[in-house]
């Protein structure tokens, strides 16, 4: 990785995929996510209802991404709101050697301003063997709403248990404030 202190958050480019697909290789090497390395990773990372999509650079490293796409009607269901009211979080992980640099945090603020512009409230699930990134989402202020059993395997072989999280409110001085 680049040993640059700079980070940028920007819109994920078309040119961006094949150092997005190194930086996901890492993390699934790490963390076994996702648990199973997709047969097409870039294709992965582009789900096909995705919104919005963004990375974090290092110099000219990708340390971290995130994709925005509508929740399924089980994850609002989960959330308790309806699907028209929420964007939600995907394909978010940060670099193994860009971690507790605040990369995860410009990702999700950034989804809490985009959501808040069009109206509506983030809301993302996670595994709940992902401790780290629970604990992450817990200090950001995002409130757990519900544990659901999802129709995948983890890596030891278990059904997976996902935790449903919805973001905290966006700051009043947001320059993206949700409209009245």
């Amino acid at each position: 990785m680049t040993d640059t202190n700079e980070l940028t958050l920007r819109p994920r480019a078309d040119a961006d995929l094949p150092r997005c697909v190194e930086a996901l290789a890492g993390v699934q090497a790490a963390d076994r996510y996702p648990v199973d390395w997709p047969a097409d990773p870039a294709g992965w990372l582009t789900p096909h209802d995705m919104t919005d999509a963004w990375v974090v650079m290092a110099g000219a490293d990708v340390v971290g991404h995130m994709a925005l796409t509508p929740p399924g009607i089980a994850l609002a269901a989960a959330a308790g709101l309806p699907q028209r009211r929420l964007l939600a979080v995907a394909r978010l992980f940060v670099g193994t050697r860009a971690r507790r640099r605040g990369v995860a945090a410009l990702l999700l603020d950034r989804a809490i301003e985009t959501a808040a512009a069009r109206g509506q409230t983030p809301v993302l699930e996670v595994e709940t063997a992902a401790r780290a990134a629970i604990g992450l989402y817990e200090r950001a202020g995002w409130r757990h709403v519900g544990t659901s059993i999802a129709d995948w395997t983890t890596a030891d072989g278990r059904l997976a248990r996902m935790r449903t999280y919805v973001a905290p409110a966006p700051p009043m001085n947001s320059s993206h404030s949700a409209p009245s």
